[in-house]
């Protein structure tokens, strides 16, 4: 009998790969067009005041330059001055660029300046005057008070925290500190708006939703959504920054209606540091566990900031009531309203900072307790989510641990601080679990076949770099049984079947159970129509037919799905499905989880860190493509290191503007800062979590990495530094 061998599983290399390194692939700000006019952006200088007037006299002498919009020169735009909010928006009143006076933060975007070129639009950008009268601002969550935060919804407690802390034998009380941290993927926000004769718009834009952007523009401006068309083909990273519309495209949108022209606006690297981040943290952890360290008591305290405007809240505080056992549980979470703009989603969000405090105190607790971290972990394992009061569909975290601990090395490991050394580089082992939510949202899908047997089907979700094109690609060619070459998979286009905001690592969850039953869908119409012209189809026992590479089998017999198709009376197939979470997740909590180790190189004499290994296990269901997955891990790793030891972005208080608004100061890990990293996928097993078995892999290779790091320069050193980044002044 024959039978067919998956694509889904294999290391397939990606399908948009030759376009990419070849330089086909087209990015927002790269498509061309005929008299294609250029936006600069103005941004502000002050953090907090009013806008007393803008002078851009000298800016429209100079040649070239077409028009200056600001807040009293800039056309109606319908419903502008409405409340209105976009996809994965905070709560409150968006910020709309060129609304008002008002100025809420410094970089705020006050004036456009549409020129001929970039060049041109720039320069006279730098001739305009702005007077402001500023106010008193404040952008320092170290100096706001915690009695003066707003508090954000948790999970209830549970149990008696305060009575079973106070009793504990083992206690760890300790306040861990984070930074901003800006996305900064390597194209900056672009949108290029073509400006059609017929006043539609087709726009490419550096976006995480395609629909999301749409749907936006269609409320802000009062177009129909048939006279808007969002395109992102090509997306160079953005890890959350694009998951809302940032300000240069209804700056585009609105400089294209004004002068009906096409039109785009790029923002520089500078004005990349203007908008969403990861929010600066301080968290209090509090663990109380018995003489055999098994936890009796969990309290995290977290004081976040966001703006005047909205209300950012992220999961921040969640995972250290749900990763370990527990009975006695208090959560907090409160925000600081800071004149700043509102944080935004980042790779991770809340667990890759959460997890920072809860798993530095774990190790910190392993210490007090004398108790190897590995095992105290395996001591504290969960089988349920106490938060949720539900069962795990499948976590393999032990397993993580086992396997992690295994290749790394972990039982060579001498237990006390500054016990390991190279010279006079002290060397240090360190760990840390991870987790992240395994979630699926309402995703579409199209599938459809033509009589050559080429299989073409889209979604209108994007490919931040992920790899979403060859995925969709693989379960396609399984669901459908056709080769991997004879597959077309189209994305980034609003005008295709609805899809969510790419994020959260839920893509392959989401629009993947989409293709997969949009492909079998499909393949019954095919196998239906067999039945109806072939008598030997007709006369086979379901379970013996099996399509795969491109035939139909039965028995003995096949059939080339194209000729099956081309015989059909429109010479094609077609099929779009809407699939949704299925009933049987309900009753469980879905999660991925790792663990990490890490070798670092501490100078005893300079104070200089060097990670010199990393081995990261994670489980996370069925891995889709192994090649491209472990890519995802590797580059959320590397991020994590940044975290550990470089990314900050330094604030001048006096001013509320960032000072290192560049690649040069802003400092992020490169090939130099990072040792060798290890993948390992642990298997893991769920038929619950959706069709796929699939979790997703995007967060989790973040989660854990930095506080692996900094329990690793502790053994190192026997310094225990709960400020991030650790730079080496923090270590002298």
């Amino acid at each position: 009998m024959i039978t067919s061998t998956p694509v889904v599983g294999t290391p397939l290399d990606r399908v948009d790969g030759v376009a990419k390194v070849t330089g086909q692939a087209r990015y927002a700000g790269e498509y061309p067009q005929t008299g294609l006019l250029h936006g600069s952006v103005v941004s502000s200088t002050i953090a907090r005041g009013r806008v007393l007037g803008i002078d851009s006299t000298q800016a429209m002498r100079v040649p070239g330059v077409i028009a200056v919009l600001d807040h009293g020169h800039r056309p109606p735009v319908s419903s502008y001055d409405d409340d209105y909010s976009d996809a994965d928006s905070a709560e409150g009143a968006p910020f709309r660029p060129l609304f008002n006076d008002r100025v809420l933060y410094s970089g705020q975007p006050l004036a456009l300046v549409i020129a001929e070129t970039l060049e041109l639009a720039r320069y006279a950008g730098s001739l305009i005057k702005i007077d402001y009268a500023e106010e008193a601002h404040q952008t320092d969550l170290g100096a706001c008070q915690k009695s003066h935060a707003a508090p954000a919804e948790t999970p209830a407690p549970r149990g008696d925290f305060a009575g079973q802390f106070a009793e504990a034998p083992v206690q760890v009380d300790a306040t861990y500190l984070t930074a901003n941290e800006y996305h900064n993927p390597m194209e900056p926000h672009a949108s290029t708006v073509h400006y059609k004769a017929d006043g539609t718009l087709e726009i490419h834009d550096k976006t995480q939703g395609t629909q999301n952007c749409q749907d936006y523009l269609h409320k802000v401006f009062g177009l129909p959504k048939a006279n808007i068309r969002v395109r992102a083909a090509f997306v160079g990273g953005a890890f959350g920054s694009g998951l809302r519309p940032q300000y240069q495209l209804p700056l585009a949108v609105m400089a294209a209606l004004h002068l009906k022209r096409s039109v785009r606006v790029t923002l520089t690297r500078q004005q990349m540091f203007t908008f969403g981040y990861r929010p600066r943290t301080e968290q209090c952890m509090r663990l109380g566990a018995d003489a055999n360290g098994r936890l009796l008591a969990i309290a995290h305290d977290a004081l976040g900031q966001t703006s005047r405007f909205e209300d950012f809240t992220e999961h921040l505080v969640e995972w250290s009531g749900m990763l370990y056992q527990c009975d006695n549980v208090a959560l907090s979470y409160r925000l600081a309203s800071l004149d700043v703009y509102t944080p935004l989603d980042m790779r991770a969000p809340g667990a890759a900072s959460g997890m920072i405090a809860l798993e530095c105190a774990m190790d910190e607790l392993a210490c007090a307790a004398q108790i190897d971290p590995v095992e105290l972990r395996r001591r504290n394992f969960a089988a349920n989510n106490a938060n949720e009061g539900k069962p795990y569909s499948s976590k393999e975290l032990l397993a993580c641990y086992q396997q992690g601990a295994e290749r790394f090395g972990w039982h060579n490991r001498t237990p006390q601080p500054r016990s390991m050394c190279n010279g006079n580089q002290l060397v240090g082992w360190g760990m840390a679990g991870g987790v992240w939510e395994a979630m699926q949202m309402k995703a579409s899908a199209k599938a459809r076949i033509n009589a050559q047997g080429h299989l073409t089907v889209s979604s209108a979700t994007t490919d931040i770099g992920t790899g979403t094109y060859t995925v969709m690609t693989q379960i396609a060619a399984d669901a459908a049984g056709v080769k991997v070459q004879d597959v077309t998979f189209m994305l980034g286009d609003s005008s295709l079947p609805t899809a969510p905001l790419q994020g959260g690592s839920f893509t392959v969850s989401s629009v993947g159970s989409a293709v997969r039953q949009a492909c079998h869908v499909l393949r019954t119409q095919v196998l239906e129509h067999a039945r109806n012209i072939y008598p030997q189809v007709a006369n086979t026992p379901r379970q013996q037919i099996v399509f795969t590479e491109g035939y139909l089998h039965a028995g003995n017999h096949r059939w080339a799905l194209a000729d099956i198709v081309a015989s059909a009376p429109n010479g094609k197939f077609e099929v779009q499905i809407d699939a949704e979470p299925g009933a049987r997740r309900q009753p469980f909590s879905t999660a991925t989880h790792s663990a990490v180790f890490v070798e670092v190189h501490v100078d005893e004499d300079l104070g200089t860190i060097k990670v010199a290994r990393v081995v990261s296990a994670v489980a996370a269901g069925r891995v889709i493509n192994p090649k491209t997955a472990r890519s995802q891990i590797l580059g959320g790793v590397v991020w994590g290191v940044g975290m550990a030891l470089h990314e900050a972005a330094l604030t001048d208080h006096r001013l509320g503007r960032i000072i290192n608004h560049n690649l040069a100061e802003y400092h992020i890990p490169v090939n130099a800062d990072c040792g060798d990293i290890e993948v390992i996928f642990v298997e893991e097993h769920d038929d619950i979590v959706n069709e796929l078995g699939s979790k997703g892999v995007g967060e989790i290779g973040v989660v854990g990495v930095a506080a692996a790091v900094a329990n690793a320069v502790y053994h190192a050193t026997g310094k225990r530094i709960r400020e991030f980044p650790i730079t080496l002044d923090k270590v002298l």
